[in-house]
């Protein structure tokens, strides 16, 4: 079975080595036609701890490496504007 790569946007990096990750996504109801959106939080692995609060990353499936986490950021897809001043 192949891992599940979400993508998605860094709401919060306060923990150590550890991301929460907002994943948004829209669906059409089968019944009404009607377009929903839904919003669901995934913990994720930072081992740098070097993404911030903006940055749009993309996450892969993985073992449980905690309680909460079991997903790891693979890569970053775009910056937050705080951190491409630094770059």
């Amino acid at each position: 079975m192949p891992k599940k790569i979400l993508t998605g946007k860094v709401i919060r990096n306060k923990t150590d080595k550890t991301i929460t990750v907002l994943i948004e996504r829209k669906y059409q109801h089968p019944l009404y036609n009607k377009i929903i959106k839904s919003r669901k939080k995934y913990h994720a692995h930072d081992e740098n701890n070097k993404f911030n609060v903006g940055d749009i990353v993309s996450i892969e499936e993985t073992k449980p490496i905690s309680k909460i986490k079991k997903f790891k950021v693979i890569e970053v897809l775009k910056w937050s504007k705080s951190k491409q001043n630094y770059l």
